[in-house]
Formats: C-alpha cells, structure tokens, sequence
C-alpha cells in the first residue's frame, strides 16, 4: 500500500501496480460504500497491460475516516490523479464510486482521463417526485437507520446482496469475504458518507462529461434496473451499456473474465496514449 497526503491532511490509501513506462494506460479504480481497493483483485490480471490504481476512498480501508463527504472524497480523487501525473486514464467507478467520478470529470481535473467506466449505479440515489430510478425515501432510511442501530448486521447482509440471488455456490466464499470486509469500517464514517451520497443529484452534471462512458449494469442487480442504465445512455452525450447477464451489482467480481476483456476492448477503442504528459490542472 502507498499513501497520499490530501490538501486538508487526511491520508489516502493506494495501490498503484502495473507498468509505470508512458505508454501504460492507467485505470484508475474507484470502489463502492463498504468496500475497499481490494474489492478490485479480480482486476490484477490487467496489471500486465494497464497501470492499476486502486484507492481506499476516505473512511474506508486504510484511509482517514475524518471530513467523509462525496465531494471531499471526489477531491481526494482528483488531487491524487495530480499527485500521480496521471494522463488518458480511464476511471473506474463502480456504484459510489462511480458518483465520485462523475464528480472529477466534471472539474478540472477531467483534462487526465481519457473514458470511464460506470458500474451499476444511478445519478440519484434517493428517489423524488421526479425521478423514481433510484431508492424509495423509505429504503433510504431504512438504510440510515441499520446503519446506526446494527452495523454489523447491515454491513453483513449487504456483502451478500452485492451478488445475483440466491448467491451462487461459486461465490459462496467471495460473499462471506465481502460481508466480513464490509464490517471492518467504522459505522459513523459510512453513516456520514451514506448521508452525503443520498443527497447527490448528478443529474445536472452528466451533460458536462464528454468522455466516452461504458456503462456497466448487472441484470440482477438488487438495487438499480436496465432502465437506470438506459437513463445514462441517454443523458451522457458519449455513452454506451453492456448487460452482464449473471451478475448483480458487482460486475467486476461476478464475472471477471467478461468484465476485464470489456474494459480492455474498450480501452482499446480510445485514442492511444500519449506519449507526453499533459499539464493538467489539479481540482474536482
């Protein structure tokens, strides 16, 4: 693990492996509430072509647990890209992260990355009037609640939710990792950090991210439908979506095989990397 220093002294966890030489192109990992860095080891086997970034988002992991809010997460994220003189990255956002990396592609820092990936997750999670593509009021404080009456209960149960149901004996093992991983957080930082994403409207801000996006939805998701993922298409100006028939709401660990040949195949439709480093201004 490395570390990294953020503008407002907090400690970010990082795991940079993969080519480091100019011509590697960086993805740079952003995993969901609960989870950690780690929850990309199915991704390891890009490492022989691809620069790997996975980060512990603050009050997760190894990171600092203190200021958890999307968008000092978001500048986190951002500040690190600089820290690292990342250049035609691509990120990989997968449900809140994926919130956090629309979040830095609409700032400054949007000039060093060149696509995103979307792992199933909305642009609203708490549904209103005007938008029922996310979470009822009601599951949203459910959620609230759990979280501060009986983390561990929560965190466990939604380790397992993660995958298509019933989860299959194959990921019987992965499930119950997932579960005990979840757990290890510290219940008043995910409860802040819960608190910030359910307030988060992307809505406004997708028209403004020009990047290609792969969307990414499990069609067994517990939590958002194809017709989210549609949504997206539609309201990203460079988007398309592929359907993971077996998975739920975690793609890249369900199906790894299929989930890192269409991350390569779609690196690969981008313009390649270039072979001097942009000066790229920091922010998100």
């Amino acid at each position: 693990m490395e570390a990294f220093t953020a503008s407002d002294g907090g400690v970010i966890a990082y795991r940079d492996e993969g080519p480091r030489h100019a011509s590697a192109r960086p993805l740079l990992l952003l995993h969901g509430l609960m989870a950690h860095g780690g929850f990309f080891r199915e991704q390891a086997a890009l490492a022989d072509r691809f620069r790997l970034i996975a980060v512990d988002l603050r009050g997760h992991g190894r990171s600092d647990a203190a200021n958890v809010t999307v968008e000092r997460a978001a500048a986190d994220v951002a500040e690190l890209a600089a820290a690292l003189d990342l250049h035609d990255a691509i990120g990989v956002g997968w449900s809140l992260g994926a919130t956090i990396l629309w979040h830095v592609l609409a700032g400054p820092a949007a000039s060093r990355f060149a696509g995103a990936v979307v792992v199933d997750m909305t642009a609203r999670v708490r549904n209103a009037a005007d938008w029922d593509l996310g979470l009822s009021p009601e599951a949203c404080e459910a959620r609230s609640a759990a979280i501060r009456d009986d983390y561990p209960a929560f965190a466990a149960n939604a380790g397992q939710a993660i995958f298509a149901q019933p989860v299959a004996e194959a990921q019987r093992a992965t499930a119950e990792w997932a579960s005990g991983e979840f757990a290890r957080n510290d219940s008043a930082a995910i409860a802040e950090l819960w608190a910030s994403l359910e307030q988060q409207d992307l809505r406004p801000l997708l028209s403004e991210i020009r990047h290609p996006t792969l969307i990414v939805h499990g069609a067994q998701s517990q939590l958002y439908g194809a017709d989210t993922a549609d949504h997206l298409v539609a309201a990203l100006p460079n988007a398309r979506a592929v359907r993971f028939a077996r998975s739920g709401h975690a793609p890249h660990l369900e199906e790894p095989g299929l989930f890192n040949r269409t991350v390569t195949e779609f690196a690969a439709s981008l313009p390649p990397v270039t072979s001097t480093k942009l000066n790229c201004e920091t922010g998100g």
